[in-house]
């Protein structure tokens, strides 16, 4: 895959130089020093094994010597769809060892996604789990495969791996030596402005776009988390959102850039994540707040020692207060919001010194590194407290879409500047909030609904456990406000009790007039509410004749 667009200025570029923050050095050099620094250190652990950084790295080069030896190059593409195992660590090192860009996919993804990922991308190798929760990863791959000329190798994690893929886990266990000389590996080393990988995002609206990420973009995200998150070689760090999406694969570099441990879990589950808390004595970890409400509610939070937390960061949404009321009198450790996306890095985040209520339903200060700004429709400045989009621009955000020119023309602006598609104000003190989408956006009559303002007024009603709010179609209106509430265990909701708590703290146009009690909310692998699907879903309920779905919606 070649780079086809650089959205950065030149002189964006020279700046970026000027301050340190991209370099002709990765990640690969940083993985040599740990293992030459401290090679007897934990690097990583799973459920399965626990590896020293003298043996991660000592993998690492013997799959990129394989990797080479194979005769794959930098315009190739290895995809890789593992769950929170070694393996995915190891392998995406390998690849930056080799100069071979990577494409991380999610565990979750079925037959179209693969397919649309594995095409569009012309990946040369996939590498995928024999089977991760009941699911075979392989039945798919061989179905796929004829379809796709340019997937010459299918590698396995697992046991009893088929003779038609190659069985990656046996050949790390092995820990032998590299397949070919060290000075022929070391003249594949990648250079900070090299194509590191490629991402995909969401697709929530149609197919996915392609993001680009550089060496140097994807490492300044990192620097800058670590540096805002006190992350040091001392620190440990848990990872359960999926590494094959973005966040969680920073997270794995972010434990490689400092040097310190990184445990793997690939599968949340509250006691689960509380056990090896406090067992591998946990500093960092980084969640949805979902995650952290699972554990904060679990009945066995009390049996667990979490005293070794120091920082607990949430994103994706905004944090509810009385979770944050909750974290303070039941855990340790600061409890910090923040702001960020693929295309991005992290844009944003509230401080450790922030009192956690008084910035609660913000996202923070722009981090020093990365600009943000906020625009109105006619691309002006907006002052604090008006709602705009929310552009950013930085050593940190993307290069551009892959192979997609209107894309990159719709979200860069000529200044390097790129279009969130996010809603918010910076208020008076420079802090941001996130009111929604541009695309969730409610248009009821002629005014503006975000959503957001109202779910974090329904987070403060203490029998709401979930609460999501969305726009549905309205003859007469354009939409009108439905929201989606999650009861308390052993709580009742309906329509008097939802609108009436909210009536004397929103305007009058912005109460919703359908309320939908439900036992959950669709969400993303990382937490998220799947608002796109809880749409189709409450249309479906009020509306089993589609043709009756654009007709006036009554409370």
């Amino acid at each position: 895959m070649k780079i086809d667009s650089v959205r950065h200025t030149p002189a964006q570029i020279a700046a970026y130089r000027r301050d340190g923050h991209w370099t002709d050095t990765t990640t690969v050099d940083l993985l040599e020093r740990h293992a030459r620094e401290h090679p007897d250190a934990l690097a990583l652990a799973d459920s399965r094994t626990r590896l020293t950084y003298a043996t991660y790295a000592r993998r690492a080069r013997r799959l990129a010597s394989h990797f080479v030896k194979l005769g794959l190059t930098g315009d190739d593409v290895i995809a890789l769809q593992l769950p929170n195992w070694t393996e995915f660590a190891i392998v995406v090192n390998a690849a930056m060892i080799a100069g071979i860009p990577f494409c991380q996919v999610h565990s979750d993804f079925r037959a179209r996604e693969i397919e649309f990922v594995l095409r569009y991308t012309g990946a040369a190798v996939f590498i995928c789990p024999v089977t991760f929760r009941r699911f075979d990863y392989l039945a798919i791959v061989r179905d796929l495969r004829p379809a796709l000329p340019n997937l010459r190798h299918i590698m396995a994690v697992g046991a009893d791996v088929p003779p038609d893929a190659f069985d990656l886990r046996t050949y790390l266990d092995r820990d032998a030596p590299a397949e070919i000389p060290d000075a022929t590996l070391h003249a594949r080393r990648p250079q900070g402005d090299d194509l590191a990988r490629v991402a995909f995002t969401s697709g929530t609206t149609g197919d996915p776009k392609a993001v680009l990420h550089l060496h140097n973009t994807t490492n300044s995200a990192v620097r800058f988390a670590n540096r805002g998150h006190g992350i040091t070689r001392d620190s440990v760090v848990l990872v359960f959102l999926p590494a094959g999406l973005n966040w969680g694969l920073i997270n794995v570099l972010q434990a490689l850039e400092a040097g310190c441990a990184l445990i793997m879990l690939d599968q949340f589950d509250a006691v689960t994540a509380m056990r090896l808390i406090e067992r591998e004595r946990v500093t960092y970890f980084c969640c949805a707040p979902a995650h952290l409400v699972a554990m904060l509610n679990s009945p066995d939070l009390e049996r667990f020692d979490l005293g070794s937390l120091q920082m607990v960061v949430t994103g994706g949404a905004s944090c509810p207060i009385e979770v944050i009321r909750t974290f303070r009198g039941r855990l340790r450790g600061h409890l910090i919001e923040l702001y960020g996306m693929l295309e991005t890095g992290f844009q944003s985040w509230t401080r450790p010194t922030d009192d956690p209520e008084s910035v609660c339903g913000t996202c923070g200060p722009a981090i020093p590194e990365v600009q943000s700004k906020i625009l109105d429709e006619n691309d002006h400045e907006c002052p604090p407290g008006a709602v705009g989009e929310i552009l950013s621009r930085g050593p940190s955000v993307t290069i551009g879409y892959y192979n997609n020119a209107d894309a990159n023309a719709r979200s860069f602006t000529d200044g390097g500047w790129f279009r969130t598609g996010d809603l918010g104000p910076f208020d008076a003190n420079g802090l941001l909030r996130i009111v929604g989408r541009r695309k969730e956006m409610i248009i009821r009559g002629g005014a503006n609904i975000y959503p957001r303002e109202i779910e974090e007024v329904l987070y403060q009603h203490p029998d709401i456990m979930d609460a999501a709010v969305i726009g549905i179609p309205d003859a007469r209106l354009g939409e009108r406000t439905c929201a989606c509430v999650v009861p308390r265990p052993g709580r009742t909701l309906d329509f008097d009790a939802v609108v009436g708590f909210l009536r004397p703290k929103i305007a009058t146009y912005k109460l919703p007039e359908v309320v939908e009690i439900l036992p959950d909310l669709p969400r993303t692998p990382t937490g998220k509410i799947q608002k796109d699907p809880l749409r189709a879903m409450i249309l479906r309920k009020l509306h089993p004749d589609p043709t009756q779905a654009a007709k006036t919606i009554t409370a």
